[in-house]
């Protein structure tokens, strides 16, 4: 219960920020997503560098919080969409490398988990920035209610799972990845997601959104947004248990580090963005 609480009253600090980048979007919302996925490439980076897997930090870190800037810097029109962006991030990791180490130091797997570090928490997050802007959502309300969704039905599968695995639990997930998991919680964790996607659409984004979705369209989402979240979280567990750590960092009391803490959303984000840009209806009639 100590842990719990702690849990609980880090939550409640952090809530009220996210809430209110969700509601300013904008540079506002740039800049708290940028943050975190700095911190959450440092932290990624140094989990590495314990296990003895060497990146070039600078660049990673670097790259990942430019990555939701970039997404704000589109939005403006300050800066024009291209695949040659990505092309010269990637030739400058590699011309670091050149100088940066040896044959025998693995330059080529360098290279390639500083590029993967930096998509896996800034280029995921940036997903946050595209349901901000969705086209269907008009006006600021609108747009902060699409962006919080997902966000909401996250924080539901995990706490779901919680708490039907600690009330129930009895036949373990994958116990080679994650041996608190177990099947009951996941399934706890899905059946909350879908009550809350049904409140969510019922009593928020239908009557101040102007937008819905279709029974089946919100069962699906409820479902698909709950198992995808708990693949994430899956994930970094293993990479957690391959670095032989328990969590991220202690930056953040009772809930790890900032990655422990977005670990189900770099997952959930982009597949919200694909499933609401085919479920989500505009200006549903009561």
């Amino acid at each position: 219960m100590p842990e719990l609480a702690t849990r609980a009253i880090t939550a409640l600090l952090i809530a009220p920020l996210a809430v209110a980048a969700a509601w300013f979007g904008d540079a506002a919302l740039a800049a708290l997503l940028s943050g975190v996925a700095g911190v959450a490439a440092w932290e990624l980076c140094r989990m590495t560098r314990s296990a003895g897997v060497l990146t070039l930090e600078p660049a990673a870190i670097g790259l990942a919080a430019a990555l939701p800037l970039l997404s704000h810097g589109i939005r403006l029109g300050l800066v024009r969409p291209s695949a040659a962006w990505f092309a010269l991030a990637l030739l400058t990791v590699m011309t670091v490398t050149i100088v940066r180490r040896r044959i025998d130091q693995r330059p080529l797997a360098v290279a390639a988990l500083t590029i993967v570090i930096a998509l896996y928490t800034g280029g995921m997050l940036s997903f946050a920035y595209d349901l901000r802007y969705h086209n269907y959502a008009i006006g600021r309300t609108g747009q902060c209610l699409v962006l919080l969704f997902p966000v909401l039905l996250t924080w539901s599968s995990d706490v779901g799972a919680y708490f039907a695995g600690r009330a129930m639990g009895r036949t373990r997930l994958m116990p080679s990845v994650s041996p608190a998991k177990t099947v009951e919680g996941a399934v706890g964790g899905i059946v909350l997601s879908v009550g809350i996607a049904w409140l969510y659409v019922r009593q928020l984004l239908v009557p101040y959104g102007q937008l819905g979705l279709s029974p089946t369209g919100i069962v699906v989402f409820g479902i698909v947004i709950a198992v995808v979240a708990q693949v994430g979280d899956l994930f970094e567990s293993l990479v957690k248990r391959e670095v032989h750590v328990k969590d991220s960092s202690s930056l953040l009391p009772g809930h790890g580090g900032f990655l422990d803490r977005v670990d189900s959303l770099l997952f959930v984000l982009p597949v919200a963005v694909l499933l609401l840009n085919v479920l989500l209806i505009p200006a549903p009639q009561s």
